[in-house]
């Protein structure tokens, strides 16, 4: 199986077993923005997720979060934010855009100024974050090794798991971190071997559990590694915590089902543990339409209208996120009136 088909096989059977949000590809460095990124992201639900569905289904601008824009009297935007004008003009746009901030109309007309509130307190709606990391065949496994030891020593998730298809040895277990849990996941008799049926979803056997990270204590991000040195960046407790806040945001927005189905007749919508999956009758197998598909392949039936899929649709109905609350309808249409 690709790593792609894994791990969206792997999202879908977590969605199907997991409160909370699930998401994948997303950023997991703090000093280098880019210089890791986490596979697959499992967000538990804290104490006011409910709070945090009701505001809107879209990622709300870290900027406009951390701001002194509250939900009481309403402030003079350029005076609310502690950041460059245009990253705070920027994000006033989005948040007004996804319904977490609103216009006070009486306030700006009475001084020409743009003045703005928060609709709600933002909520204390995540609790664990778990980061995966997908190698389906251990024995190509890249960077694993460096990768997982970043995880650990900078402890921005509280646990990290790897993910394999391969049977896992002692010599495997002993070449990574011990913190980090292992889970073998066995696709179930419908994997399409045969080119008659579609994924079915897998099933997952619990090797070793991770060991919790110390989240709130400093981390230790490796930067750049040269023959007998390392160059790391002591990353703050509250660093750590706004680039948790920023992660688990990112999660929330975005989720896993970021993926295009291709224009092509040998592509049909495949459920794998309730999800739809883009499978590949010719290739009998899930494909990511953005690298492997095409004109080029042998394989190609051109259609004209595509594959009718609505992924955002089906995360609302499978899980607990809403990409268009009641209460951001509510508010959105009531500030219509002004145009």
């Amino acid at each position: 199986m690709s790593e792609f088909a894994f791990e969206l096989e792997l999202c879908a059977h977590l969605e199907s077993r997991r409160p909370g949000i699930v998401a994948r590809q997303l950023g997991g460095s703090v000093a280098d923005p880019g210089g890791r990124i986490l596979d697959v992201v499992c967000v538990e639900p804290g104490p006011e997720f409910e709070d945090r569905v009701a505001i809107t289904g879209e990622t709300i601008p870290d900027a406009a979060i951390e701001s002194a824009v509250g939900t009481g009297r309403a402030r003079y935007w350029k005076n609310a934010f502690d950041c460059h004008p245009e990253r705070a003009r920027s994000a006033v746009d989005r948040a007004l855009e996804i319904g977490f901030f609103e216009r006070d109309h009486g306030a700006s007309a009475a001084s020409s100024r743009e003045y703005v509130r928060q609709v709600a307190r933002y909520p204390d709606w995540y609790d664990r974050i778990v980061g995966i990391e997908n190698k389906p065949d251990l024995g190509r496994p890249g960077d694993l090794e460096a990768q997982l030891r970043t995880d650990v020593s900078l402890a921005l998730v509280d646990a990290v798991v790897l993910a394999t298809e391969s049977y896992v040895t002692r010599a495997h277990l002993n070449r990574i971190p011990e913190a980090v849990g292992v889970w073998r996941v066995h696709r179930d008799g419908g994997d399409g071997s045969d080119g008659t049926e579609p994924p079915t979803g897998p099933a997952v056997d619990v090797i070793r559990e991770p060991t919790p990270l110390a989240v709130d204590e400093p981390g230790i991000e490796p930067l750049e590694f040269r023959p007998g040195r390392t160059g790391i960046d002591v990353v703050a407790p509250d660093a750590k915590a706004r680039a948790r806040r920023r992660l688990a945001e990112r999660a929330y927005g975005k989720g896993w089902r970021t993926y295009a189905f291709p224009d092509c007749a040998a592509c049909r919508p495949a459920e794998s543990s309730g999800a739809t999956l883009p499978h590949c009758e010719w290739t009998e197998r899930v494909v990511d339409a953005g690298s492997e598909c095409g004109s080029s392949c042998p394989g190609h039936e051109s259609v004209a209208d595509g594959v009718a899929v609505d992924l955002e649709a089906e995360r609302d109905r499978r899980t607990a996120w809403e990409a268009d609350p009641t209460g951001r309808r509510r508010r959105q249409s009531g500030l219509d009136q002004f145009g």
